[in-house]
């Protein structure tokens, strides 16, 4: 897949894009409580590209949940830019998640009524926004979705599918995506061209991406893997080697 995405957003590599502090997250009561995240401090720096891996179980699905506004943590603090989550009402909540938070999920979640360029716009059309048309242009062309822009989801691979909804997160220029397994459903070559694409825009125009995966290979497009056991980070990997992952993931018992 071509990249050509030259033009970056107003991004300072080193401010912290997201940060959980002392989160917490429980489920039911008493005997039946479970602890799905223990007392957490993590931060990720603009323009950085992090893999959350884990057994399962270990609680990295949940962390992502709550980073991304979709959950809120028990105890402790989110932090998006300068915004603490825990402050924002439901509709304040909504509101950061589409301006200011991108998604890419392993099932696409793409309209199926909608063509790939309406599917792509659809969150800055909501928005009442306006489409930045060169920008669409160049993250379209970066995706390899030039010939394909028209077509409905039906129409497409599943590979092109989840490029549309990786052109969709980065289109409005987010301050952080969040990408849950999101080569989960396809091929190891088609699943190699997204995580290259997604490792470049951070290298070419400082995304910021957290990705959930359990695949050694994926996490290794990123700059450190975080690794989490029992709701506890337990171990960090920068500049990660699929070799060093694997070991990493044996000696946690996955």
């Amino acid at each position: 897949m071509t990249t050509q995405l030259v033009q970056p957003p107003d991004v300072d590599s080193h401010l912290i894009a997201c940060r959980a502090t002392g989160a917490s997250k429980t489920y039911g009561a008493g005997d039946t409580q479970v602890r799905a995240l223990d007392e957490i401090d993590i931060s990720f720096a603009g323009a950085e590209f992090t893999s959350i891996m884990g057994p399962s179980g270990s609680g990295k699905s949940t962390l992502m949940h709550c980073l991304a506004g979709l959950d809120r943590p028990t105890h402790g603090e989110i932090w998006i830019g300068s915004t603490e989550l825990s402050s924002l009402d439901e509709g304040a909540l909504t509101t950061l998640r589409r301006d200011r938070i991108g998604f890419v999920f392993q099932g696409f979640n793409l309209i199926p009524t909608m063509t790939a360029r309406e599917n792509i716009c659809l969150p800055i059309d909501l928005a009442g926004g306006k489409i930045d048309s060169a920008w669409l242009d160049q993250v379209v062309h970066a995706v390899g979705l030039q010939d394909r822009i028209g077509h409905r989801p039906t129409e497409l691979s599943g590979g092109q599918q989840q490029r549309v909804a990786v052109a969709r997160a980065l289109v409005s220029k987010p301050d952080i995506v969040f990408a849950d397994e999101p080569t989960g459903n396809l091929d190891s070559r088609t699943g190699a061209d997204i995580l290259s694409f997604l490792r470049d825009a951070v290298r070419r125009f400082g995304q910021t991406i957290v990705m959930v995966t359990h695949d050694p290979v994926a996490a290794s497009y990123a700059d450190r893997v975080v690794f989490l056991k029992d709701g506890k980070i337990v171990n960090e990997i920068h500049d990660p080697l699929p070799e060093a992952v694997r070991a990493a993931m044996t000696e946690l018992g996955a």
